[in-house]
């Protein structure tokens, strides 16, 4: 049985993705050893999934609602949205995709100009499309009702009608083998063609993404160039990253590189 403040943790847990033993422990006023007891055993239970510090829901085939997911690590992926957009020139041409840390990205290029943006995302449209100086053309396709993520062969046949300088990507998951995981297909499919149709590809996605899981594999992280992230808490992930040229940005800890156009 899940008592009272068991079915609260959880409510809390489906608004938002993910709970925290601190937080907790003062909204109920327990201590925190009893909060990770309560934890534990929602766990066992499969409703939550344990991370360090707390837990998270434990789908792994369905993703955390968009308006919760905003939430989620909100000051982490402002960070890594201003590192980013360091990387991205003036006068440059981008695909930018799905997800609220690429919203992120567009909101830290408002203030820049000339640029080129394709992208499947309404609300990246939407931010981008009443300042003059930046150009914003929308893929077109079928309108996911769950986030405004344009997706589907449509979209797929549009990006592959551009040859950009950079793609801005965001992803659900990685696994610590470098694996990039996502839940819906046709998503994925989408973000294959913009890396595939750009010079320089820039994987933009908080710690949290590590504790994750999803069933859909859209690439490797092997095969990008450039990993944004607010803190990378993982050697393995810093050995691949060197292995394969991958430069690593730490939003949280070092400054972006200057712009560059060089693949």
């Amino acid at each position: 049985m899940v008592h009272d403040r068991q079915k609260a943790i959880l409510d809390r847990a489906r608004a938002t993705g993910r709970v925290t033993v601190e937080d907790l422990a003062e909204a109920f006023q327990v201590s925190p050893q009893t909060i990770r007891k309560d934890l534990n055993e929602l766990c066992e239970r499969r409703y939550l999934m344990r991370v360090h510090g707390g837990a998270t829901l434990s789908s792994t085939v369905e993703n955390v609602g968009y308006d919760a997911r905003r939430i989620i690590a909100q000051g982490e992926k402002a960070a890594i949205g201003r590192a980013a957009a360091a990387l991205i020139p003036d006068e440059a041409s981008l695909f930018i995709n799905i997800g609220t840390t690429t919203e992120a990205v567009a909101e830290a290029l408002l203030q820049r100009s000339g640029l080129m943006v394709i992208t499947n995302n309404i609300t990246v449209a939407t931010l981008m499309r009443p300042y003059p100086s930046l150009q914003v053309i929308i893929a077109g396709g079928l309108v996911r009702s769950s986030d405004g993520g344009i997706v589907g062969e449509a979209a797929v046949d549009f990006i592959r009608q551009f040859k950009v300088d950079y793609a801005i990507i965001g992803i659900s998951a990685i696994d610590l083998d470098g694996s990039l995981l996502d839940f819906d297909y046709r998503e994925v499919k989408v973000a294959q063609a913009i890396a595939e149709n750009a010079r320089r590809v820039v994987l933009v996605a908080d710690a949290t993404k590590f504790e994750r899981t999803a069933p859909v594999r859209m690439g490797h992280l092997s095969e990008i160039d450039v990993f944004v992230t607010d803190e990378c808490r993982h050697e393995e992930i810093r050995v691949l990253c060197a292995e394969n040229g991958v430069e690593l940005v730490e939003a949280g800890s070092a400054r972006a590189p200057a712009p560059s156009l060089e693949s």
